[in-house]
């Protein structure tokens, strides 16, 4: 079930799930969903000898960026990873799915490709995938409204929610950290 605004609000209250910082509430808290800022953190892809990327190869594909609240420009065909200036924690009990904004989706950008799911017991910044689609290169803006967070109530509370898993690799993550795919037990 997906949790309505004023569902949301009596969480928050509670401290049940926790959003930090979430400065502006009236304008963040939309009636079935939390809009989640832009942080000033981002990772770009550096131009590299490398053919290709081995996914179960650790090296580092990117380098970091901080903007310290300037504009960023997103180039058309161009993917980076930018950080959420919220961090969320969930209980064992309430999972989320973040998607991105159609103001953003309607100048071509994308703020998140992939694996928009937060596990029950998730706490940690979110890593956004966001590309540009479009034919013209767009400024992103630190601190402007970039994806949604939607809330979902489980049945009942998950019995190893993800800050109990020994293989959670993002477990508290509050900076962008490089895919570890190569942790993955398939990967052996």
């Amino acid at each position: 079930m997906i949790l309505p605004d004023h569902e949301i609000k009596q969480l928050l209250k509670d401290g049940k799930i926790v959003i930090e910082p979430l400065d502006d509430p009236d304008t963040q808290i939309q009636p079935s969903c939390i809009d989640l800022r832009l942080g000033n953190e981002f990772k770009v892809f550096k131009h590299t000898k490398e053919a290709f990327i081995d996914s179960r190869d650790p090296k580092e594909y990117t380098e970091k960026m901080n903007t310290r609240g300037e504009p960023f420009i997103l180039h058309p065909k161009e993917f980076i990873l930018g950080l959420t200036k919220e961090s969320i924690t969930l209980p064992a009990d309430i999972t989320g799915y973040i998607d991105g904004r159609s103001s953003l989706g309607r100048l071509g950008i994308t703020a998140h490709i992939t694996s928009g799911y937060l596990d029950p017991g998730f706490s940690g910044n979110l890593v956004l995938e966001i590309a540009n689609l479009g034919k013209m290169p767009v400024k992103l803006f630190p601190g402007s409204r970039m994806c949604k967070l939607i809330l979902l109530k489980m049945s009942s509370p998950s019995e190893t929610p993800y800050n109990m898993r020994e293989d959670a690799k993002y477990k508290d993550q509050n900076e962008i950290i490089q895919s570890k795919m190569h942790k993955d037990s398939d990967n052996v």
